[in-house]
């Protein structure tokens, strides 16, 4: 599936939540979201980088963004991670990718120097009226959430 671009409509989805509720994404228009993908949670990359939104969550809210994460984890491993590092932002499961690929964030990728399948590292920010603003993919779990902030013209906390 191709990557989104600048000035796409994002596809909308109804995702399961880490809280055991669910999530649709057309109910966040006229709002900033920054979703951002990552491929498992309590892994170590993605705890960095989910501690990183965390950590800068107070000032991209004080901005007018909102940020979700989304895993192909179950809900339960999600509710799991987000107790253990105490994620106030909604985690939603899309265990079966089908919003993955639509995204064009599922594909090919090299790790640790062979190229597999699974969930290619990326953020995409919405702009309130649901399309594309700004979409990273292939980012690296650290110092990601620095470098989007500069790009979003927020200064560190």
């Amino acid at each position: 599936m191709p990557r989104l671009s600048v000035g796409d409509t994002a596809p909308d989805f109804t995702l399961p939540t880490a809280d055991g509720g669910s999530l649709t994404l057309s109910e966040l228009r006229g709002e900033h979201v920054v979703v951002y993908f990552y491929p498992a949670a309590g892994t170590p990359g993605c705890t960095k980088q989910a501690c990183d939104f965390r950590d800068s969550l107070a000032s991209l809210q004080a901005h007018g963004y909102r940020v979700l994460g989304v895993s192909p984890d179950s809900p339960a491993k999600l509710a799991a991670f987000a107790e253990q590092e105490s994620l106030t932002f909604p985690l939603v499961s899309d265990a079966d990718r089908t919003v993955m690929e639509q995204w064009g964030v599922w594909g090919e990728k090299k790790l640790y120097g062979k190229v597999v399948t699974g969930v290619i590292r990326s953020t995409v920010v919405l702009a309130p009226d649901g399309t594309v603003e700004l979409a990273q993919y292939n980012v690296k779990a650290t110092g990601h959430v620095a470098k989007l902030r500069r790009d979003l013209g927020i200064d560190a906390a």
